[in-house]
């Protein structure tokens, strides 16, 4: 369960730099976590997530991008967008984490902060993904 309070907190701050336009830094973090008690390893795994997907970033918004095939990436749900780019993160770079796991995590946050038609939408980019191999070098399967 922390993982996942890590998971949802991590889409929170992607979420907010995204709209806000600001940058990732200790003012940012300090004041997200100020009303927030947790656990300096479920804040250390949110960090980990969040500065390595924005790290990453135009690579995993690339491969979202060729995964989705018909969807540009701008045009979707910041939320969803947002999901998608974090889970995306785990899956090319945490080979910690099974792909399964981060799908299936990235799938219970889209059930509880997106639309009901997100879980699905979510789960086909991110199988194309993990199943296909979609990596930012390769070509585009059209």
């Amino acid at each position: 369960m922390k993982r996942r309070r890590s998971r949802e907190y991590a889409l929170q701050i992607l979420f907010q730099l995204e709209l806000t336009g600001n940058k990732l830094s200790n003012e940012v973090l300090d004041e997200f976590w100020e009303s927030i008690k947790e656990d300096d390893e479920v804040k250390q795994f949110t960090y980990d997530i969040v500065s390595s997907t924005l790290a990453n970033l135009e690579t995993i918004d690339r491969v979202i991008q060729k995964a989705a095939e018909h969807w540009a990436i701008e045009r979707m749900a910041a939320i969803d967008r947002n999901i998608l780019r974090a889970a995306t993160n785990e899956i090319l770079y945490r080979s910690d984490i099974p792909s399964s796991v981060a799908i299936n995590e990235a799938l219970e946050i889209a059930k509880k902060y997106s639309t009901e038609d997100s879980a699905p939408f979510i789960n086909g980019i991110l199988d194309r993904i993990a199943e296909e191999g979609i990596h930012p070098s390769s070509s585009s399967k059209e």
